[in-house]
């Protein structure tokens, strides 16, 4: 059983990471926009993926007695100045996520509530991979720019990715 304020914090990372996906949906949306179909396509999967951290959320408070309650999505911007303003605001973004990761662990701790712990400990890991991905993408645009050959080859890769659902189930 979840404490009531453990309960609170997990429904608003549930809310955090929804607007995560529709966030990556917009930038996706976007990239298609500016014909960067690759980028579109890697922005698109990261959407899905934040769904399925969303999702994860969702069913461990009903695991553990708790209630989820869905809290309203704020509208994400629909407008980029540019495909590395995507790629900085992404990042800047999972920092952003990574921080109340680390908040909910801490509160987690505060209440010795180890089960929550123990379920946060795969989004402290995934939070990893999630900066890193995005800290690459900044890096690369850093190096190429944002025209010319480098940047098609860039695309072309961005469109490689391929979505991986978890290999436990998510549903209900």
């Amino acid at each position: 059983m979840i404490s009531p304020k453990m309960q609170e914090e997990l429904n608003k990372q549930v809310q955090a990471e929804i607007y995560s996906a529709y966030l990556y949906l917009s930038m996706s949306a976007y990239c298609s926009s500016i014909n960067l179909d690759g980028f579109a396509h890697w922005l698109f999967i990261q959407s899905e993926e934040e769904m399925v951290h969303a999702l994860k959320i969702y069913n461990y408070i009903n695991e553990q007695g708790g209630r989820v309650k869905l809290l309203p999505i704020q509208q994400p911007p629909a407008e980029f100045k540019s495909i590395k303003d995507v790629a900085e605001q992404q990042y800047a973004h999972e920092q952003k996520v990574t921080a109340l990761i680390n908040k909910l662990v801490n509160l987690a701790n505060d209440e010795k509530d180890h089960a929550t712990n123990i379920f946060l400990q795969w989004f402290i890991t995934e939070q990893i991979e999630e900066e890193k991905s995005a800290s690459d993408i900044v890096q690369k645009l850093d190096i190429i720019g944002e025209s010319g050959n480098a940047l098609y080859m860039l695309d072309k890769e961005m469109g490689a990715r391929q979505f991986h659902p978890p290999a436990e189930p998510i549903g209900v």
